[in-house]
């Protein structure tokens, strides 16, 4: 196989196999039942436009499930609440059909709330691509190491 046919079908399984990356802490598990596969659907749809020529990135979906973590974490500054609520916004409009409140809605970010999301998309997508080849390393090294040996226990420990 090509060696693009081959990068296109580790993608297709990252998008639906790799972890979705949040802070640390914990609140991972907390994440809404919907943005799952919100992230799922995104991804297949990031990998559509990556194999048309779009440089691949993390989803909105994505995003939106990091700084849902973050914001739980620790106090996020208002930069990021502006970014949070926008993004959050346009995800839940197109994954739940619902719309955030007129008086907290947040319609377009400013140049540079725009660049820190685009850099926050490209760190979590860096991420997870780490996060994919550390498992992909430890599934070969499973598959290739010889099975553990059992060594008899001592007559002293099976006492206990």
């Amino acid at each position: 196989m090509p060696k693009d046919t081959d990068k296109w079908i580790e993608d297709l399984a990252g998008a639906l196999f790799d972890p979705i990356i949040v802070v640390p802490g914990g609140w991972g598990e907390s994440l809404p039942d919907w943005i799952r596969p919100a992230i799922k659907e995104e991804r297949l749809i990031e990998n559509m436009q990556t194999i048309a020529g779009k440089e691949p990135t993390a989803t909105d979906a994505e995003a939106v499930a990091y700084l849902y973590t973050a914001s739980l974490t620790a106090a996020i500054s208002e930069s990021w609440a502006r970014i949070y609520i926008y993004i959050a916004g346009k995800v839940m409009a197109r994954h739940m059909k619902a719309e955030l409140p007129d008086d907290i809605k947040v319609d377009t970010l400013n140049e540079y709330d725009q660049k820190e999301l685009d850099h926050l998309k490209a760190w979590i997508y860096q991420k997870r691509l780490k996060a994919r080849k550390r498992q992909t390393t430890r599934a070969m090294v499973g598959r290739t190491a010889e099975p553990p040996v059992e060594k008899p226990a001592s007559p002293q420990l099976q006492l206990f």
